[in-house]
């Protein structure tokens, strides 16, 4: 039927007047790629117009197969920029589902051409959904559903329709499993089971570990029906140049102490896993914390402690904004990740008089169309100032700086911030300024994601290569980034905050206690006098027997010295606990960055509850304390029998 009907490809007289405004020549090949394939990905770098290109392909599919049901899943914050462009680009009705289960079945049942949802309504409305059936379905931003264990990404793919279109700029931001997952929907047969697609493109180790995958080519030909991607400078020429700059800036003796108190705590959850290869899930929490910490630290002190204002960033926007927007007439997209760095920025623009819109994640998805309206607008209002809520969907070519406060873990999340100016429409060149912290964490950030740009490249790209190592995986790949990202900054300032010198007073009584049960001297409260275990007491391993009151064996004396270190370990956790922050609380405004609360609930009692248990039939409470491995717990067992057997023997003799 398309062949038959439209002879002339891009060229055919149906794209004369699909939409109310002229498309490009690639945007017609997506289009036409889309109703040809029927359920396809499209994966064209971010600003070109993915958008357009969907409404042409639901036009054509309307007019060649007669659909009249097209359902749109996007995240919460684009549903009413859909709702603009629809009607922007063609005359259809567009309906935006939201509110309570009965308002929200009133619009399925209501006559639109078009029906806006977001990806958490999914689950929910599943049955309406279905009742409903679409003929299309329209997944935007569908990196949502990459990781195919999430409840989205299940609830997501069991949605049917004859025909489907999944719009993502990043298909592949980490590992090559996220793109079979978005394949999933699109044709489930496509690239076979997972298991087996895995074992086929995975390269790994002889201790079974992933260290690269391999024979891309085979992935990207599997590809061709049924995904298109262009890249920005294949098909935008005319596009503007972009010009990048990073701007370094020195940390206050503030800053820098906050900064290094932090990583200290990364350093020693580091030597921690590397000594025994665990991190329990407090501890990984705990190293998320600390990272964070270091970010904020980097931004400003005012990010960590609430109270004081320390950091050249603000200075350094506001000289720069004074230059460019209020002296130069530019208009600038300012973006930061975290809301009170955001709240520090609006302070200093309202000092300057600088006209500016904000928006975050308490602005409702329904109003920030008038946020960007009156940034395109209004000559007065000079900056679009944002948290990472307004990096993804929204069109600010009316400005032409955008400056990055501070730089995400994730580079497709940077590309987005970037791609909302440096975009269709922009007609001028634009200039990216990213401020970043000499000596601190952001210094190494950007390094650190090589191998997440090389992956994409060589999976999704006719030019990329065929193989790609990442080298270690999992815990152990982060760890060794976390590492390479702490390891050549400045050491940690001298004057240790509290939780720190408890540590550190712990550490050296544990290595104490340990130095001592090696060297076989006494592990009593004070040098020089015996502890009694029982009724024996330890001695250097091999020297004689006093009176038949120390344990000769090498053995029995070696075991309770491990026993004692491994007690003393265990008190050593325990007062770490203690020294916890009072609480944490998420602070960034898409809810990935903790910061700890000055009135929170002591993270002691969240802590005990997952060591405290209690007995059902006589109601006491009891410590749960995980034990070693099997051969480790067989040892302390025997040495256990040994001990005992000695000091039974020395009684009898008594």
């Amino acid at each position: 039927v398309v062949d038959a009907r439209m002879t002339d490809g891009i060229k055919s007289s149906l794209f004369n007047a699909l939409l109310k405004i002229d498309l490009y020549p690639y945007q017609k090949e997506g289009a036409l790629f889309a109703v040809r394939a029927g359920r396809c990905l499209i994966g064209d770098d971010m600003g070109l117009g993915k958008t357009v290109q969907a409404i042409a392909a639901a036009e054509l599919m309307a007019q060649l197969f007669q659909i009249g049901k097209v359902l749109i899943i996007s995240p919460t914050s684009l549903k009413y920029q859909w709702k603009t462009e629809i009607e922007k680009f063609c005359d259809r009705t567009a309906q935006v589902v939201e509110g309570l289960n009965q308002r929200r079945r009133e619009f399925y049942r209501s006559d639109s051409f078009y029906k806006l949802i977001n990806y958490e309504l999914v689950a929910r409305d599943l049955d309406l959904i279905r009742g409903w059936s679409p003929d299309l379905i329209i997944l935007d931003e569908a990196q949502r559903i990459k990781n195919w264990k999430t409840r989205t990404a299940k609830t997501v793919n069991e949605l049917e329709s004859t025909f489907a279109l999944v719009l993502t700029g990043t298909p592949l931001e980490n590992r090559i499993e996220e793109l079979h997952s978005l394949m999933e929907f699109v044709d489930r047969h496509r690239l076979g089971p997972l298991y087996r697609f895995v074992h086929n493109h995975q390269v790994t180790d002889a201790a079974g570990k992933i260290v690269g995958y391999r024979d891309l080519e085979k992935v990207r030909h599997s590809l061709r029906g049924v995904m298109i991607r262009r890249k920005r400078d294949e098909v935008l020429k005319q596009l503007p140049a972009r010009i990048d700059q990073n701007f370094l800036v020195p940390l206050t003796p503030q800053q820098q102490a906050l900064h290094d108190e932090y990583r200290e705590i990364v350093a020693k959850l580091v030597a921690k896993w590397r000594r025994y290869r665990f991190l329990c899930e407090a501890d990984q929490r705990r190293m998320q914390i600390a990272l964070a910490m270091m970010r904020m630290a980097a931004d400003n002190t005012y990010l960590v402690d609430h109270t004081t204002v320390h950091g050249p960033k603000i200075e350094e926007l506001e000289i720069l904004l004074k230059e460019l927007v209020v002296e130069g007439g530019e208009k600038a997209v300012v973006f930061s990740q975290w809301l009170r760095m955001t709240e520090l920025i609006e302070d200093m623009l309202g000092r300057n008089g600088i006209g500016y819109v904000h928006l975050n994640g308490s602005v409702p998805s329904k109003n920030r169309g008038a946020l960007m309206k009156r940034f395109k607008e209004e000559s007065a209002c000079k900056v679009f100032l944002s948290t990472d809520a307004g990096g993804v969907g929204l069109n600010l070519q009316s400005g032409s700086v955008v400056v990055n406060v501070d730089i995400p873990w994730n580079p497709a999340i940077l590309e987005q911030r970037i791609g909302r100016v440096h975009r269709m429409g922009q007609d001028r060149t634009v200039r990216v300024l990213n401020f970043v912290s000499r000596a601190s964490i952001e210094e190494r950030i950007l390094e650190l994601l090589r191998f997440k740009k090389s992956l994409f490249a060589g999976v999704l790209d006719e030019d990329g290569g065929n193989v790609v190592m990442v080298g270690e995986t999992g815990m152990e790949k982060f760890i060794q980034s976390v590492e390479e990202a702490v390891e050549p900054l400045s050491p940690a300032d001298p004057e240790l905050g509290r939780q720190e010198r408890i540590e550190a007073a712990a550490d050296e009584e544990a290595a104490e206690i340990r130095e001592r049960a090696e060297d076989g001297l006494p592990v009593g409260a004070q040098a020089g006098v015996e502890t009694d275990v029982g009724a024996a007491a330890v001695t250097a391993p091999g020297t004689r027997a006093g009176e038949g009151t120390k344990v000769e064996t090498e053995a029995g004396a070696e075991t309770l010295n491990s026993l004692l270190v491994s007690g003393a370990q265990f008190l050593m956790s325990l007062s770490k606990m203690i020294a916890q922050p009072t609480g944490v609380r998420e602070d960034t405004d898409t809810g990935s960055g903790p910061t700890p609360l000055g009135d929170g609930v002591p993270s002691l009692q969240k802590v005990l509850q997952g060591v405290l248990g209690r007995d059902d039939a006589t109601g006491k409470t009891y410590l749960k304390i995980p034990l070693p491995e099997a051969e480790a717990m067989s040892r302390i067992v025997s040495g256990l029998g040994q001990l005992l057997s000695g000091v039974i023997g020395t009684n009898r003799q008594r």
